[in-house]
């Protein structure tokens, strides 16, 4: 009999397709329940808001028999007694959703790091100390700009020194004491308007420079959080590899590791939770591309795209609605070289917008 899985947070897809094919009964609780996630999932309830999460579980677990519990963004420090969970405790885990903790931590370690900014130090770079995709984060020129930023996020926030170069993360894996990078991935980011930080896709692996000297890095960092499984460290690549965040939890890198390396992640993160890390890192045998696309306008999807899924992720239903900016649907490309998976990529973006105008 096969084991069951679920997967719970704000968005899962990623994860339930990577552990269906691993072989998983696969059961997800999350905000969206994309179309193509029904492929893989046997149950699985919707929520609206991080706080109606709990109830969500509590439901899907009323009918059903649950052997692991694997939780991604927004449900990183939920609790959930009588389930075995796969993957990080919440005491540890709670570090490192602190975006201050996790500056605390890098300067323990002595890792390279952005340091924090003085309140009257202009320009600085800005984030919210905890959340997840970037979208947030902000360069702040002025004391007004400041201010205007504040109001908006309406959340505790912190400043650091701003680091130019090109963003980039590693996907590790851990056994709480040891990791081995598994790729070195280049971070797509929106690069425009309010949201200009957020994250918008990647491209695996990294050719930068500095990608090995990176993944040296991450497989320190990730040692020594105490983290279990996947894990990401995010980075930007300047005169030297800057550590960023510790993300201690399957990132959204995965769909473009895995088609870049050949190999299940979901096995990994399991095998690593028992103790059991890779002999070496894994080689990729292609480059593989994602890029997230968004809403120009105020929208309503009026067309069915699940017979575009051999190229997209992430389907909604037909007569979604989407506010400007929001995120519609995932693209890839591949190929044998970063010019070829790119290529690819922009073809089959040309194919789907006629279909999200």
């Amino acid at each position: 009999m096969r084991e069951t899985v679920l997967v719970a947070g704000y968005a899962t897809r990623h994860v339930v397709s990577s552990a269906w094919r691993a072989g998983y009964r696969v059961i997800a609780v999350d905000h969206f329940c994309d179309l193509d996630s029904g492929w893989y999932v046997d149950d699985y309830v919707r929520f609206e808001e991080l706080t109606d999460l709990p109830g969500a579980i509590k439901e899907i677990r009323s009918r059903n028999r649950i052997d692991h519990l694997v939780l991604t963004s927004g449900a990183e420090e939920v609790v959930c007694p009588g389930i075995s969970r796969a993957g990080t405790s919440p005491q540890i885990v709670s570090r490192f959703i602190d975006k201050m903790k996790t500056q605390a931590f890098f300067e323990g370690i002595a890792v390279p790091h952005p340091c924090l900014a003085g309140c009257d130090t202009f320009p600085v770079f800005a984030k919210p100390i905890t959340g997840a995709g970037g979208w947030r984060n902000a360069i702040i020129s002025s004391q007004e700009e400041m201010d205007a930023w504040i109001e908006m996020i309406d959340l505790p926030y912190m400043t650091q020194q701003i680091i130019e170069g090109t963003p980039a993360s590693v996907s590790c894996l851990s056994d709480g004491r040891r990791a081995v990078a598994v790729t070195a991935n280049e971070q797509i980011l929106r690069g425009e308007g309010e949201a200009g930080f957020g994250f918008a896709g990647s491209i695996t692996p990294c050719d930068h420079p500095l990608a090995g000297e990176m993944m040296d890095c991450a497989e320190k960092i990730a040692a020594a959080t105490g983290c279990v499984g996947s894990i990401g460290i995010d980075f930007v690549l300047s005169d030297e590899a800057v550590a960023i965040e510790v993300n201690p939890r399957f990132q959204a890198t995965l769909d473009t590791v895995e088609s870049a390396t050949g190999m299940n992640l979901f096995s990994l993160h399991m095998q690593a939770c028992a103790g059991i890390l890779p002999e070496m890192r894994p080689k990729p045998r292609r480059y593989a591309a994602r890029r997230i696309l968004f809403a120009e306008d105020d929208c309503i999807l009026l067309h069915d795209l699940r017979r575009f899924g051999s190229f997209i992720a992430d389907i909604p239903p037909i007569g979604t609605e989407f506010s400007r900016g929001d995120a519609v649907v995932s693209v890839f490309g591949y190929g044998g070289t970063r010019e070829a998976a790119l290529v690819m990529l922009d073809n089959h973006i040309s194919i789907i917008a006629p279909y999200l105008a």
